[in-house]
C-alpha cells in the first residue's frame, strides 16, 4: 500500500501524513510541483523525528508518477466521488492518491484514477483535513489487506 500526494500545498499537512506513513510503514509519493519548497525544514514540526524513518519518493510530474505506477491501481479520494470508501475492496498494492488541499486534482488526474472514493460527511460540511482523510481511508485499506505493521 502506498500514499501519493498530488502537488501538496500545505507543509504541516504533508508533515503529518509523513509521520503517519512512517508509523504504519507506508511509502509516500510526492508528486511535484509542491506549493512550498519540499524539504525537511518545511514540515519538521509536524513530521518530527519520523522524517528519518519515512519512505519518501519524489516524482517530478504527474507523468513521471504514472510511469512509476505502471499497472497499479490508483485510488483517488475525492469529495466529488460517488463510491463510499467502506464499500471498496482494497488490494495490498493500491496507491491511495490525495489531491491538493486547496484545489483537489485536475480532470485529467481525476479521470486517470482507477476509482474515486468518498468519505461520507454531514451535508452541511465541505471537506475533512487531508491528513485526517488519509488516515481514515488508509486505516480501512490496511485493515482489509492485513497491512498493519507486525
Amino acid at each position: 500500500m502506498d500514499l501519493a500526494l498530488y502537488q501538496p500545498d500545505i507543509p504541516p499537512n504533508t508533515g503529518t501524513i509523513i509521520r503517519m506513513a512512517a508509523c504504519l510503514e507506508v511509502r509516500i509519493h510526492i508528486i511535484e510541483p509542491c506549493g512550498f519548497p519540499f524539504g525537511e525544514k518545511s514540515f519538521r514540526r509536524a513530521g518530527m523525528d519520523y522524517i528519518d524513518q519515512s519512505k519518501i519518493s519524489h516524482h517530478n510530474s504527474w507523468k513521471d508518477f504514472l510511469i512509476w505506477a505502471e499497472s497499479r491501481r490508483i485510488v483517488l479520494l475525492s469529495t466529488k466521488a460517488a463510491e463510499n470508501y467502506t464499500d471498496f475492496v482494497f488490494k495490498d498494492d493500491d496507491i491511495i492518491l490525495l489531491g491538493q488541499e486547496s484545489a483537489g486534482v485536475p480532470d485529467n488526474v481525476h479521470n486517470r484514477a482507477h476509482t474515486r472514493l468518498l468519505i461520507p460527511m454531514a451535508p452541511t460540511t465541505r471537506s475533512l483535513n487531508i491528513a485526517i482523510s488519509a488516515a481514515i481511508v488508509l486505516g480501512e485499506a490496511l485493515r482489509q489487506t492485513n497491512g498493519f505493521p507486525k
